[in-house]
């Protein structure tokens, strides 16, 4: 298998807090990569360091063997990697349509005059992006709740929404920051076979940060723990949540561990 992310050695600081200290791992194509760890462990700072919202102090980041530690932030998902977010960041006074055809904007290539005037090389490439949210929104099962606002919508359903707003800009590298937050049980189960359909049926690589174990352990190929911005260990899901350090750091007999 060939490594489509990479990390070597990333730090980040703030002040004199090192909030990622010297992580490095690799995420192969096609995997479900998921990361751990107790509240400011670094999860979250590292999904801003791969999306360029954060510079990195120290280290490199390396997607599709092309290094971007320093690209700018507005260029990564037109290279391919999208992201979701712990909070919803969806426009709430827009319809479920319009906040995927959102997504398609990296993929925009007709020019400004072009769109004033409404030319035919921007009509072919409105219906080419429909098609496109289209097929997203039949992925999820959406089609009920297409031209229904996002503020109308229960919470669950918001959740899918911003993943299917992820999925409209076809990326190669899937980024999602608990996304079982705020989602209840049967929810939850639900967000866990929708991942797993993008990695079989769509064959795009997830790196998730989570806090539920039941979906770590149902979606992940593998995982890594952290705590105070360092690794703790690395291993299948059972590894992980078995190694004496990520049970005294973080699990701390909470969590029921399957011999």
């Amino acid at each position: 298998m060939t490594a489509l992310f990479e990390a070597k050695e990333i730090s980040v600081r703030f002040g004199g807090i090192r909030a990622v200290d010297a992580v490095s791992f690799a995420v192969e194509k096609g995997e479900i990569f998921s990361i751990i760890g107790p509240n400011g462990a670094g999860k979250t700072t590292i999904f801003n360091l791969i999306s360029r919202i954060y510079n990195t102090t120290e280290g490199e980041l390396i997607f599709g063997g092309t290094d971007i530690t320093r690209i700018p932030p507005y260029k990564i998902a037109g290279l391919g990697i999208a992201r979701t977010f712990q909070n919803i960041e969806l426009f709430a006074n827009a319809t479920l349509l319009q906040n995927l055809l959102i997504g398609r904007h990296c993929h925009s290539t007709v020019g400004y005059l072009s769109q004033i005037a409404f030319l035919p090389s921007t009509r072919r490439a409105e219906i080419q992006h429909r098609e496109k949210v289209e097929e997203v929104i039949a992925f999820l099962d959406l089609q009920r709740y297409r031209d229904t606002l996002i503020a109308n919508l229960p919470y669950g359903v918001r959740k899918v929404v911003e993943l299917g707003r992820a999925l409209c800009t076809e990326p190669k590298l899937l980024l999602l920051d608990e996304p079982s937050s705020g989602l209840n049980v049967e929810e939850t189960e639900g967000m866990g076979f929708w991942i797993e359909d993008i990695k079989k049926d769509l064959g795009i690589t997830v790196i998730m940060v989570e806090h539920d174990m039941a979906l770590v352990s149902q979606v992940s190929d593998r995982v890594m723990a952290l705590n105070y911005g360092r690794v703790l260990a690395m291993g299948t899901p059972h590894e992980v949540q078995t190694h004496p350090e990520v049970v005294r750091a973080y699990i701390g007999g909470d969590i029921e561990v399957e011999a």
